[in-house]
């Protein structure tokens, strides 16, 4: 499966449109104004099916992850020096950048890709091409490559 995450050019607050492979919004996401970033993820009929909330006052980037309302997990930046790795707690995933930190892979504890994300870089705004193996895991590589963006964001002010 295939989705398309592009950022909003002209919004005040985080917000992005994320398309399948034949060009259809799948997914909605809309920043609230915090202390730190606040998404809302609203599927195609418009409904709330999560929240990504940036903990502040963290040594490293680190966001909690709600499906609906439920609080599921955690994903956490690690230092490293030269590549971006981040953990998600809740499925046992890792998650390694190249030194650009542009593309990403993420794989589970057995070294079994989950999904490819690469930034494409001739756009106006941020966007990126998510390649996940299993459909069942496309709103979890959402939430990833949402998070990575919003630290991104936050590291550039």
């Amino acid at each position: 499966m295939k989705l398309l995450f592009r950022q909003r050019i002209f919004s005040w607050l985080d917000s992005y449109d994320i398309f399948d492979e034949n060009g259809e919004t799948v997914y909605t996401v809309k920043g609230q104004l915090s202390f730190g970033h606040k998404l809302f993820i609203y599927d195609r009929y418009n409904e709330h099916v999560g929240t990504i909330k940036e903990e502040i006052l963290t040594f490293l980037p680190r966001f909690s992850l709600y499906e609906k309302d439920q609080y599921i997990g955690k994903i956490t930046k690690e230092f490293t020096l030269f590549k971006p790795s981040f953990i998600l707690d809740y499925k046992d995933w890792q998650i390694e950048g190249n030194f650009w930190e542009w593309d990403y892979q993420i794989v589970d504890y057995s070294g079994n890709i989950i999904g490819l994300i690469n930034k494409e870089i001739f756009h106006m705004s941020d966007t990126y091409s998510l390649t996940i193996e299993h459909e069942e895991d496309a709103f979890y590589v959402l939430m990833i490559v949402l998070a990575i963006d919003a630290q991104k964001c936050s590291r550039n002010k």
